[in-house]
């Protein structure tokens, strides 16, 4: 039986940066994933949505010599911009502009946008580039045994390894958490978010902008010029009947579609990738952790994708861990997950409650939710020291 110090389930970017990162301990790690990593833009199955890495993950990734992979194609994110049209009345112009600027509170942008087919690209790489990591595409992880001293995984190709540790890093419906028999309590949102990419002619200045109307933020994410010309990536976000009637649009149609929906701020959008689609949920698992588990990223949370939260919470994750994990004898015992969980619990369940809860205000179609959106924008920007408190909360960085 093969035996291994961690053994990460799930070989998405969390997945693959938790290997890494006990890795760098000088611990053998073993990470599995039922899929083969798709690491370009024209292959079935791309992912075709992007992270903003918000500044502690950066510095995270940085200090585990990952960033070098990764700043040559990442996008700075200076400023965030919120709009809403406020429309009762079907119309579709922008009402309230507000933004936030990195500079009233760092030297730093908020974060760096990458897509996250080239964040998966760095990382295998750099996976690749160990001894002390055995990745492993295109196999799943059957069945979870936990015992006091070790735990042992059955995994799709019959072998099964024995190890101290076991990261569930394996999504929303991740086989190690109810494996654990760890509840989770999932909110669904009746919404759907079409992700794709697109060129415009007003340059985007590092802005990311969201344009808030009934069923929820048509977000522009900055990326690099594609062929000379400014590029974004987009997430948009509307009922799921909406987003089926959208996706089947024909590309023109569908340009037509997306320049209307984001008041043209940018100006006519051209789509230049195909589009994905992702139902929209938040969810919380009861507990983080179980007999020598530890779950992170969508394992442990699902929030919708509003102020770039989703994947910055997993990497946060992953760094508690393993600053509590590198302290002790048994990376793997009960002491070293229960503070892991206690570590992490209330800021995952405060953002987690705290985007559900923008989300809905987003959702809502009533005539006064639509006036109260604006009015919301403006007394939260209105007060600087609110303000600059609510920037540093969203990046994670405290008071």
């Amino acid at each position: 039986m093969k035996k291994v110090d961690v053994f990460v389930s799930g070989g998405g970017i969390a997945g693959m940066v938790a290997a890494i990162a006990f890795e760098r301990l000088g611990l053998s790690v073993c990470c599995a994933d039922p899929t083969t990593p798709v690491s370009s833009p024209k292959e079935k199955g791309v992912d075709l949505r992007t992270t903003a890495f918000l500044q502690p993950s950066q510095q995270f990734l940085d200090e585990l010599g990952l960033w070098e992979l990764f700043k040559d194609h990442a996008t700075p994110l200076d400023i965030m911009r919120i709009a809403d049209t406020g429309s009762s009345d079907g119309t579709n112009q922008i009402k309230v502009v507000k933004d936030f600027n990195a500079s009233e509170i760092s030297d730093l942008p908020f974060g760096w946008n990458i897509p996250n087919w080239l964040s998966r690209r760095a990382l295998q790489h750099a996976l690749d580039a160990s001894d002390r990591i055995e990745f492993l595409a295109n196999v799943a992880t059957k069945q979870v045994f936990t015992r006091d001293t070790e735990a042992r995984v059955l995994l799709s190709t019959g072998e099964i390894l024995s190890t101290r540790l076991v990261i569930g890093a394996d999504g929303r419906n991740s086989l190690v958490r109810q494996n654990a028999g760890i509840s989770a309590r999932t909110t669904h949102f009746g919404q759907k978010a079409i992700a794709f990419a697109v060129t415009h002619p007003i340059p985007h200045n590092n802005i990311s902008t969201e344009v808030h109307r009934s069923g929820g933020p048509f977000t522009l994410v900055p990326l690099s010029d594609r062929d000379g010309q400014p590029s974004s990536a987009v997430v948009w976000m509307e009922t799921s009947a909406e987003a089926a009637r959208l996706i089947d649009l024909s590309s023109e149609a569908f340009e037509t579609e997306i320049s209307e929906r984001s008041c043209n701020v940018l100006g006519p959008l051209k789509l230049e990738t195909t589009r994905s689609v992702w139902p929209i949920i938040s969810q919380i698992a009861e507990r983080l952790n179980g007999k020598r588990i530890a779950l992170v990223a969508e394992a442990a949370h699902v929030i919708p994708p509003i102020g770039a939260q989703g994947l910055n919470m997993g990497l946060s994750d992953i760094k508690a861990l393993r600053e509590i994990a590198q302290r002790a004898d048994d990376i793997g015992a009960s002491e070293v997950l229960e503070k892991y969980h206690l570590t992490r619990i209330n800021d995952v369940r405060l953002r987690v409650n705290g985007i559900s809860m923008l989300n809905r205000a987003s959702l809502g179609t009533l005539p006064l939710l639509k006036r109260l959106r604006p009015l919301g924008i403006q007394t939260l920007h209105g007060s600087a020291p609110l303000r600059k408190g609510l920037m540093r909360l969203g990046l994670g960085l405290g008071h």
